[in-house]
């Protein structure tokens, strides 16, 4: 999935997996060409596409899903509840990390909201990827990496974590908690698991910790 925002720098902070269906939501349609994929379906009011971009999707045979400008979900929402109208599935998310602080904050917690808890979501923003955990997920990473924990809509409970420094057994993390920022890693893999709730799981990527 092909998010507005900032346009895609690569290399991107994680590998892309093969992918069935491959959605754009806006202006995400643009990162189609820098990293090689065609898109199968653009959806959004369309506001910041660029117009040849999507005359040359169509012409390739790629559906348009048109919303008005005046609605009550950001685009980036219309496609993933595309990707629901399906039923469950992998997504990963490119983009959507740049130009407004209030689309990231959004766009963060849109990925963790209980209605997208079918989806098992992962997102490269920029130099980081994220993880939205309801589980468990194993991490890969190089000794001394970063990576936070941030409970969100609730508290996460029973929250076990093996591979990081500072390790977690059955902990609870509440929202707005300062308690599971920045972790590191311990070895080069670690696995976090959780009873309840959800975890914005970050591997915040090239940090200048100088500054």
């Amino acid at each position: 999935m092909l998010a507005g925002g900032e346009r895609v720098v690569t290399p991107l902070s994680g590998p892309l997996p093969p992918a069935d269906t491959v959605i754009a939501a806006d202006s995400g349609l643009r990162s189609a060409t820098t990293l090689g994929l065609k898109v199968d379906l653009v959806v959004g009011d369309l506001d910041s596409v660029d117009r040849d971009d999507l005359a040359r999707a169509e012409a390739l045979g790629t559906r348009v899903d048109r919303h008005p400008e005046d609605k009550d979900r950001t685009d980036l929402a219309i496609a993933l509840d595309a990707v629901l109208e399906e039923g469950p599935a992998q997504v990963t998310v490119v983009g959507g990390h740049g130009g407004r602080l209030d689309h990231l904050l959004a766009n963060v917690a849109l990925l963790a909201a209980p209605r997208y808890a079918p989806l098992r979501i992962r997102a490269l923003l920029g130099a980081a990827l994220v993880h939205i955990v309801r589980d468990a997920v194993s991490l890969t990473g190089q000794p001394d990496d970063l990576v936070s924990l941030l409970a969100v809509h609730g508290e996460a409970r029973g929250v076990t974590t093996q591979g990081l420094r500072f390790p977690l057994e059955g902990a609870t993390l509440h929202p707005g908690s300062s308690r599971g920022v920045s972790n590191r890693f311990a070895r080069s893999h670690a696995q976090v698991s959780l009873e309840s709730g959800a975890l914005v799981v970050v591997q915040p990527g090239d940090v200048d910790t100088n500054r």
